[in-house]
């Protein structure tokens, strides 16, 4: 059945209520948004139902020039086809579906390739780049689609990249890219997220290139035993105004002289020429929109953006169901202690291997990483004066009568093409927010052995990106990084500069926490056998006792190796990393040797290449102020 419409303007086509497309919640997305004869063609369709189909892209003359059966994600489900060098002409984009009604079974729709390239957008007044969409179900499972491949790789693979813009740049992941035809992913914008800033710069990005509407709340941290609070919200079309200059500058401004504040006379009062001028977003869309997304954004959102609290309408996020309709890559989790993961890909259940979530976050030296969903990267606690942890979703942000605004709960709850909004996560304890989340990766119960092994897999993936962290504040010490202060109080998790860059206390405490996972999974195992597949010639007891025996050997075959100070390796098990527990909970300091930071014994052969130490008041106040958090397995409330 052919599609109503043309889809050569790289929209996503909605075509007419009850026709196939409808039925089959199905949306597409030709890339570049004017495509041209010799420039890549790339097409994605999603679909809300898992059905096995073949995506064509027939040329012009009947040639079928790509094809691809390779079905992701679900929900959404997702194909994709490329051709390298189209040439011009009318071409389909056929998705065949296996056990539809006949009349239905093939989706076309038509794609026009120009000869030579349209005029591509420009900057429109008003509005920081142009609206031409709406968020709903289509543009949403496009969405999710984008986010999937961008960050696909092989599950036995734990990729990272040195800042997002490498992701964005590698035209083989990124679907749109230089979908505007302006060259935008070729003008070198740094894009380096933290892990707040990374769902905002995502969401931002595809909104900027399918032109569709975008915003960001200005909100607090939370404190006085609250929720963090949001009290202002700015869109694209409502742009936040630029920040006062600082007093200094005002200072500065006020005389021809850098010591005015000295001068027995009144200066002369300045020239507008010599008023500091207040940064501006530049001319032109594309610049336009890197300072928007790198300072605008980057200097408003933090991570009690994402701890407001559940019920709230004046938040930029809204929280889900835990079931895995709701659970799409693009949803974001918000932990209880302020770090914030992007889901990007769910992998089911099969007969041989437990169902996965995998995510990607953002560090504050700009490294992005994927992590798989476990206990030791998603804490999870219920605390009002952490705000609301849990999963959540960007709040559709549409046009309103005076301009652009978000819906609120009642109206995505009540939206058809939403419908997810739920206030569950906020009534589960931790016990039973791990017990759903299991139930929900892995509905039939699960091979107890297996599924240890994925925990063990999980934390040699945590202690392998900390060896990443730990060598970064190495080279800081070796390229001559100054000692750095330690903060105060609670600070020491929350804070900016060298120490937010190099120290460790938020990655060691969920490390801490991992390590306490995989050392008691078999009691887990013990507290909840129904959940797992238990040989029927085993008791409880003895399986408990087998998964103690594999346990102690999977920990002492994983090994890795780290960089000591002088250059050379030195290799560890994991089992190592277990019994250096206590050793960890002091291990987070920049100005310490990597050496300690792994939990070196004193006076070892390995801790023999030390050549820093941090101070020894920095030592008595981590032992005597701070330790009992990190023992304790515990995020202190902010003051």
């Amino acid at each position: 059945m052919a599609a109503t419409g043309v889809l050569g303007a790289g929209a996503p086509t909605r075509a007419a209520a009850g026709d196939c497309e409808t039925k089959a919640g199905v949306a597409v997305l030709s890339s570049p948004l004017a495509p041209r004869a010799g420039a890549p063609l790339r097409v994605v369709f999603t679909a809300e139902q898992p059905v096995d189909g073949e995506l064509q892209l027939i040329a012009p003359d009947g040639t079928v020039s790509a094809r691809s059966a390779e079905r992701r994600g679900g929900p959404p489900y997702s194909w994709f086809a490329e051709v390298e060098t189209p040439g011009a002409g009318i071409w389909k984009a056929t998705l065949t579906r296996s056990g539809a009604p006949a009349d239905c079974a093939t989706l076309t729709h038509e794609i026009e390739v120009r000869r030579k390239q349209a005029a591509a957008p420009r900057q429109a007044q008003g509005s920081v780049w142009p609206v031409r969409l709406a968020w709903n179900r289509e543009t949403e499972n496009l969405y999710s689609a984008w986010i999937e491949k961008l960050f696909d790789a092989p599950l036995d693979e734990s990729p990272s990249w040195k800042a997002l813009h490498d992701v964005l740049r590698d035209r083989s992941r990124n679907v749109l890219f230089n979908h505007l035809a302006l060259g935008e992913d070729e003008k070198g914008l740094v894009i380096r997220p933290d892990c707040a800033d990374l769902p905002y710069f995502l969401r931002a990005y595809f909104a900027f290139k399918m032109g569709l509407p975008f915003g960001y709340s200005k909100c607090t941290r939370g404190s006085g035993g609250r929720a963090p609070k949001c009290t202002q919200w700015w869109n694209i079309q409502k742009e936040e105004p630029p920040p006062a200059p600082p007093p200094s500058q005002e200072v500065v401004a006020s005389s021809g002289s850098l010591f005015a504040i000295f001068d027995s006379a009144p200066a002369a009062t300045p020239s507008a020429a010599a008023a500091p001028k207040l940064p501006q977003r530049p001319q032109g869309l594309v610049p336009g929109f890197g300072y928007y997304m790198r300072t605008t954004i980057a200097n408003s959102v933090h991570s009690g953006n994402g701890r407001t609290a559940a019920a709230d309408d004046n938040t930029d996020y809204y929280p889900v169901a835990l079931t895995e309709t709701a659970l799409r890559p693009g949803t974001i989790y918000a932990d209880p202690y302020g770090h914030v993961l992007v889901l990007t890909r769910r992998i089911a259940q099969t007969d041989g291997s437990a169902g996965v979530f995998l995510a990607v976050d953002g560090q504050p030296d700009g490294t992005v990483a994927r992590k798989r969903f476990w206990r030791g990267n998603f804490l999870f606690a219920q605390n009002p004066a952490l705000g609301s942890p849990g999963f959540k979703r960007f709040r559709p942000v549409v046009r309103g009568k005076s301009g652009l605004r978000q819906l609120t709960n009642a109206e995505i709850a009540k939206n058809p093409e939403y419908g997810d909004f739920s206030l569950d996560q906020s009534k589960l304890g931790i016990e039973d927010f791990y017990d759903r989340m299991d139930d929900v990766l892995s509905p039939a119960p699960l091979d107890p052995e297996r599924a240890m092994k994925e925990a063990i897999t999980a934390l040699d993936e945590q202690v392998t990106a900390r060896v990443t962290s730990v060598e970064n504040g190495r080279k800081y010490q070796n390229d001559g990084g100054r000692e750095v202060a330690i903060p105060d109080g609670a600070s020491i998790f929350e804070t900016t500069g060298a120490w937010e860059d190099f120290a460790t206390p938020s990655r060691d405490l969920r490390l801490l926490i991992a390590i306490d996972v995989v050392r008691g999974f078999p009691d887990r195992v013990a507290r909840r056998p129904e959940r797992y597949a238990m040989p029927k010639d085993e008791s409880v007891a003895d399986v408990k006792a087998r998964l103690d025996s594999v346990l102690a050997a999977e920990l002492a075959a994983r090994k890795f190796s780290y960089t000591r100070s002088d250059g050379s390796q030195w290799e560890l098990a994991l089992k190592d990393v277990v019994a250096r527990t206590p050793a960890l909970e002091m291990a987070y300091n920049i100005n310490d040797c990597v050496e300690l930071r792994w939990g070196a014994t004193e006076g070892s052969d390995e801790v023999a290449t030390c050549k820093r130490r941090a101070p020894e008041a920095q030592r008595k106040k981590m032992a005597s102020d701070y330790r009992a958090w990190f023992a304790e397995r515990r995020r202190p409330p902010r003051p």
